[in-house]
């Protein structure tokens, strides 16, 4: 039997079974395909807005089942209650808060349930790395990977980063805020709970891989992509490590900085190494 390789799948032609590579589209399509239910199963987790029309039913009070349009000023009437402010709470707090006010001296033990009855139309951008970028309709409980998948996924070259801006009510204003969800954890380790609810107004951004290079006297000069935090001599040993004729006290880094190239001599062997630095390892001559 022919053994499988990294990153293949077996496949029978009726000649006998041959090798198919998994591309890194079809993984990212796979990773949608298998999470599409964490969307639904996290719909209480939705964030609701203007312009959503929300289903209220309060159990054996037929009386009191709703169904009503979060206002401009984020708020819905509630029977009874008044007006209740819902923007920016998800549905399980709204449940929760309906659930207080109704059992403060209305209901005894009320039992409340919320659903989306109709999504509120909104917008978010999604730039970088990304097949097809672009503003997009959000119509429904929309996640990153499910965001990602409707812009044609990632791009050959694209980093582990997906930077959010967002902008949350502060007071009277707007305060932008910023996530940065790890897509390597999301997308090969599994890891769900980055999997967030894009928003309307959110501006996704896929950063591109970011490398270095070693070059001189190290056994494989070579482009490397920078995953994570790496130190200078963790680099070198990457590159196969010093040849016999490297001078290791010696070491320099091309540094690209905001007003041009730097270069660092005599660079200690912890240095982090940054994006786009070039290490070079001289030649010893004594």
């Amino acid at each position: 039997m022919t053994p499988k390789l990294d990153n293949e799948e077996m496949f029978s032609n009726g000649l006998g079974w041959q090798p198919v590579i998994m591309k890194p589209y079809f993984v990212i399509l796979v990773v949608v395909l298998l999470f599409g239910t964490v969307a639904v199963s996290s719909a209480q987790d939705y964030i609701v807005g203007e312009g959503d029309v929300l289903n209220l039913t309060v159990y054996e009070h037929d009386d009191l089942t709703l169904t009503v349009r979060v206002s401009g000023e984020g708020a819905i009437t509630v029977p009874l209650v008044g007006d209740v402010h819902v923007q920016g709470l998800t549905l399980t707090q709204i449940a929760h808060k309906i659930t207080a006010l109704l059992a403060d001296g209305y209901i005894v033990n009320p039992q409340v349930n919320i659903f989306i009855h109709e999504f509120r139309s909104t917008k978010a951008t999604v730039l970088g790395k990304i097949n097809r970028p672009g503003l997009y309709e959000l119509r429904q409980y929309t996640t990153l990977l499910e965001l990602i998948s409707q812009a044609g996924g990632l791009t050959q070259g694209a980093g582990n980063r997906a930077i959010i801006k967002r902008k949350r009510p502060s007071g009277t204003d707007l305060k932008e805020e910023t996530i940065t969800i790890d897509l390597k954890s999301l997308i090969e380790g599994g890891d769900t709970s980055r999997n967030i609810q894009i928003m309307g107004g959110d501006s996704i951004y896929i950063n591109a891989t970011e490398v270095y290079n070693v070059t001189g006297e190290v056994k494989k000069p070579d482009e490397f992509n920078l995953d994570g935090e790496i130190t200078i001599i963790q680099a070198i040993t990457k590159a196969g490590g010093f040849t016999g004729k490297a001078a290791p006290s010696k070491v320099k880094i091309i540094r690209k900085m905001d007003d041009g190239k730097k270069v660092l001599s005599r660079v200690p062997m912890d240095e982090p190494v940054l994006p786009n630095d070039v290490i070079v390892v001289p030649e010893s001559f004594f």
